[in-house]
């Protein structure tokens, strides 16, 4: 067993790191306090290729494995997870086409991802959140093409997306089994996007409703078979979450750092408050938990990136325990701060705000619980 990380990943850390620095983080708070999503900057890192790490080269990304890109996320969210997770939507997107797209449509949908363009993945409704079954958006089919109907709720970038993967019934009364994935792209007539959502964190995000009013895709736009949607919806997710924990322990990490040194540089009764026990039993639980996070997460992107035959709880591990170590770490960071940590001319009460996203999207970490607890007693 290596820990080592190779020289190439090495090399994309630290550039992202200082794109980190010298990029997001001078523009974080202004996003984050005007609600305001630095549409220049998105279009930048998609440029140099911090949406497309996953797509293989051939259809215009960087190809490198999991762990990469998720050492890439965590030095990005470190910076801002909001700026982080429009950037990292189009990768979330891009998963059921590569998963179940053909060759023309991986040409045709994700070599303009690497040139510039947005993505969005579109499951999540008002009436279906953990519950994807309750899906209630309908594609009715009418000789080569489906006409979609309904409304989606919590898309990041719903409001200037390019590309939209959605997911709809072709058969509500088949459940489940009637869901399926279909693309959909920017212009078709019916298509609009609704209120964009303001939010507690994450703010330089778009986060909006999405609107399908007799739209008409071709059939040839469809990811896999009828009713295979589900599936491919649940592989991706499966696919994603570690790059969720990832971006959960940059906002840790971001936390743990900036705690570390005000206890250092804080004195009180006459020496660093870093000096007493209560600050430093504190600081030893953050440094542990980021560490065990980051494992999990290490392990799950190793066994994505190698193919393994399954890895569904080792995803659900992953997300789960740096979703939660974020929101304890953020907390307890905080009160290293005291009252400068709660007031808003320091970033600390943006992380706890933008950590407690990391509990509930890309599947709740309630729901995390039900995946690990079903995978354990199988």
């Amino acid at each position: 067993m290596n820990f080592s990380l190779t020289e190439e990943q090495l090399t994309m850390q630290k550039m992202a790191r200082d794109y980190a620095e010298n990029k997001i983080e001078p523009v974080a708070a202004e996003c984050d306090e005007k609600n305001e999503v630095p549409m220049e900057l998105l279009q930048d890192m998609i440029l140099q290729g911090f949406s497309t790490m996953t797509i293989p080269q051939e259809y215009g990304g960087s190809g490198v494995d999991m762990i990469t890109a998720c050492l890439v996320i965590e030095e990005l969210a470190r910076a801002c997870a909001g700026i982080t997770t429009g950037a990292a939507a189009n990768s979330l997107a891009s998963y059921p086409i590569l998963i179940a797209g053909s060759h023309e449509q991986k040409e045709q949908y994700l070599t303009p991802l690497s040139e510039g363009k947005f993505a969005a993945f579109c499951l999540t409704e008002p009436g279906a959140g953990s519950d994807a079954g309750s899906v209630a958006t309908v594609a009715r089919r009418e000789g080569d093409e489906y006409v979609i109907n309904g409304s989606k709720c919590f898309i990041t970038n719903g409001g200037f997306a390019d590309v939209y993967t959605v997911f709809a019934s072709v058969d509500r009364s088949k459940g489940l089994k009637g869901l399926t994935a279909i693309v959909v792209e920017k212009g078709a007539a019916g298509l609009s996007a609704g209120k964009k959502e303001n939010k507690m964190g994450i703010r330089a995000s778009n986060t909006s409703e999405v609107f399908f009013e007799d739209v008409r895709v071709p059939v040839s736009n469809r990811l896999g078979e009828e009713g295979e949607g589900f599936k491919i919806a649940m592989t991706t997710l499966d696919i994603s979450r570690p790059m969720v924990g990832a971006m959960a322990l940059g906002v840790a990490r971001a936390a743990y750092e900036r705690a570390l040194k005000y206890a250092k540089e804080r004195e009180q009764f006459g020496r660093p408050i870093a000096q007493f026990q209560a600050i430093q039993f504190k600081l030893a639980d953050m440094a542990m938990e980021i560490d065990a996070a980051r494992l999990l997460i290490h392990r799950a992107a190793y066994m994505v990136s190698q193919k393994a035959a399954r890895f569904s709880l080792e995803s659900a591990m992953s997300k789960c325990f740096a979703g939660d170590v974020a929101m304890r770490v953020t907390v307890e960071a905080l009160q290293v701060m005291g009252g400068y940590g709660y007031s808003k001319e320091y970033p600390m009460e943006k992380y706890m705000r933008d950590a407690k996203i990391m509990q509930i999207y890309e599947g709740t970490n309630e729901i995390q619980r039900i995946v690990i607890a079903q995978n354990l007693l199988r």
